[in-house]
């Protein structure tokens, strides 16, 4: 494939790990075989994410796992500053999100799906869909201290599959392309690995354990549809102004 390495790819989530479980592996293969720089942004710190610390001193913790994660790419890592289960569409937040999206330049934008497990996540995905359609807008005004300079063009959208596939009524969400990933998903976990202060909390809050091993479950899972050990899925937002060609597909689709 041949290198871009103007170009950048942004992955836009609700909290510091959903980025690593949800798309790190095609973030990896995007990097290492079409040359694209990576940025990773979240909604918020994660300052919710414990059963014993405070909301700051949990929200220090998260933010610097974030950062040592996105180091393992080389990428830029910021937080639009939310609060965990708060994170609302309004404009103020609008306008954060539309900074980040600005400051990145990104030409293919990742980020939740519209329908998933909770609000946070919904409420990121209909913030990064707008966010995207307005940072090419000059009059989309965000009042930042030294604003960046709108897109020259809406970026390529993509969702994530959500948590399990599923829906809140528990209906499976089929992807339009599954990447490949068997040959990054070390990467992957390494990525997950560095979010240890998320292992106590997942197992008091959600019952889960060895959150790693889950995450390598559904790669299996989603890997199999196109008969690959491992495997993440996505769909494109083709609506109207949006780009229409599967950019996904033609870098890292089967060849």
């Amino acid at each position: 494939m041949d290198s871009d390495s103007g170009a950048v790819v942004l992955a836009f989530m609700a909290h510091p790990d959903d980025v690593e479980i949800l798309c790190a592996g095609t973030l990896a293969r995007l990097k290492r075989e079409a040359g694209y720089r990576v940025a990773i942004a979240t909604a918020t710190s994660g300052d919710a994410g414990s059963m014993t610390q405070r909301p700051d001193e949990i929200s220090r913790i998260r933010h610097g796992e974030a950062e040592r994660s996105a180091k393992i790419l080389e990428a830029a890592y910021c937080s639009a500053g939310c609060v965990d289960l708060f994170v609302t569409y309004d404009k103020p937040t609008l306008q954060r999100f539309v900074e980040i999206v600005r400051r990145m330049r990104p030409s293919i934008v990742i980020t939740h799906s519209p329908d998933d497990y909770m609000v946070d996540h919904e409420m990121t995905s209909r913030l990064v869909r707008s966010a995207c359609f307005g940072a090419p807008a000059p009059n989309v005004l965000t009042e930042a201290d030294r604003p960046a300079e709108a897109l020259g063009a809406i970026p390529h959208l993509y969702y994530a599959d959500p948590l399990e596939g599923i829906d809140i009524f528990g209906r499976a969400i089929e992807p339009d392309i599954v990447v490949d990933i068997s040959s990054t998903i070390e990467i992957k976990e390494q990525m997950l690995a560095t979010h240890a202060s998320q292992r106590e909390w997942l197992r008091a809050q959600h019952g889960i354990d060895e959150y790693v091993l889950a995450m390598k479950k559904w790669a299996a899972h989603r890997g199999q549809r196109i008969g690959a050990k491992y495997g993440e899925g996505f769909r494109q937002h083709k609506g109207h102004a949006y780009p229409q060609e599967d950019i996904l597909r033609k870098l890292l689709g089967r060849r």
